[in-house]
């Protein structure tokens, strides 16, 4: 079965898609209408920490993501767990953003944990009609989103590891080098 992208699915780029931004990239859609459609690379982790990006927040120990090349000096946040104030879910216990005053609070008490947070910088977005272009030109597969693959505490493997759950056809496709001509 073919998905369509819809909120709350992962886009996985084709194994050879050689744009540097979304190589081997799992993207979650937060957003996708007749206007476009919005969404996070959610297996790019960087080597700044929550810490290192935002001055004014209380410590939390948590890795920053490469969310996408748009407006890369903004940061955004997906959560599971309770719901922020003004946070939307976009997959079953998946929430994307929500007040940072009520994010600060809660770190400041210690009533939230890094693992269920992932904080990233830049994100990724599709004009009305560009990601249905780009999945005519097979440059994305659509899968399904859930808790257990959007936390993953193994985010390098994320791609790969989906691919495989998608039947054998596309487990062949986790298999291939990134460099087809280092085969």
């Amino acid at each position: 079965m073919i998905h369509q992208p819809a909120k709350g699915k992962l886009l996985l780029a084709e194994p050879f898609m050689q744009d540097p931004n979304f190589k081997r990239s799992v993207v979650l859609l937060c957003e996708h209408n007749a206007e476009g459609t919005v969404g996070f690379i959610i297996n790019k982790k960087t080597e700044l920490s929550l810490n290192d990006v935002v001055v004014d927040f209380p410590d939390f120990d948590a890795p920053v993501y490469f969310g996408g090349p748009v407006q890369p000096n903004t940061l955004q946040f997906i959560h599971r767990g309770k719901p922020i104030e003004n946070s939307i879910e976009i997959a079953a216990g998946i929430y994307w953003g929500g007040s940072f005053e009520e994010l600060k609070t809660l770190m400041s008490v210690s009533a939230i944990k890094a693992e269920d947070f992932i904080f990233l910088v830049g994100y990724c977005g599709w004009d009305e009609g560009q990601l249905g272009f780009e999945q005519k030109e097979n440059s994305w597969v659509v899968a399904d989103a859930n808790e257990e693959i959007v936390f993953t505490e193994n985010p390098d493997s994320m791609w790969a590891d989906v691919m495989k759950k998608l039947g054998k056809k596309y487990a062949v496709m986790a298999s291939f080098p990134e460099d087809p001509s280092l085969n």
